[in-house]
């Protein structure tokens, strides 16, 4: 077997467009309705706030790691805006769980990289696909690739 990376004999890696149908699902999962956001409750055994969500979509043990555990290098790696791709994050892990939060990148709206489309899980809310612009201006945000694409 051939890995993405083109190591013979090494697992396939994951795939970033399941982590995007993971985190569609989510829209609809709740009887038809987004899946609400709470950060005591929990869906299909992942915690309904963001970093769980976003737990659930890369198919991480349940209930998920928090915002700042998604940075750690046990998951991901730090790598510029510019080079994000779909299924990659942008995090926030600054702050309290009140303050920190991260979203799955999708696609750039335009060449001129002002803004993306995302897949999050926020606050009064719940899923959502929305286009936003963190980690494009003055604010906390970083791009980090997940390990589990190889």
């Amino acid at each position: 077997m051939q890995s993405e990376n083109g190591e013979v004999g090494a697992a396939k890696a994951y795939s970033r467009n399941t982590t995007l149908s993971r985190a569609k699902s989510w829209l609809t999962a709740n009887h038809g309705k987004r899946v609400p956001y709470s950060q005591s409750r929990t869906f299909g055994g992942y915690r309904t706030d963001c970093s769980g969500y976003v737990s659930m979509a890369l198919k991480l043990a349940k209930p998920g790691t928090n915002t700042v555990g998604l940075t750690s290098s046990r998951y991901t790696r730090k790598i510029k805006m510019s080079s994000l791709r779909k299924g990659d994050l942008v995090i926030d892990a600054n702050g309290s769980n009140t303050t920190r939060h991260v979203v799955i990148f999708v696609k750039w709206t335009s060449g001129a990289h002002r803004s993306y489309v995302a897949y999050e899980q926020r606050g009064g809310y719940g899923t959502d696909r929305s286009v936003r612009s963190y980690g494009l201006g003055a604010d906390q945000y970083d791009a980090y690739r997940p390990k589990k694409y190889g």
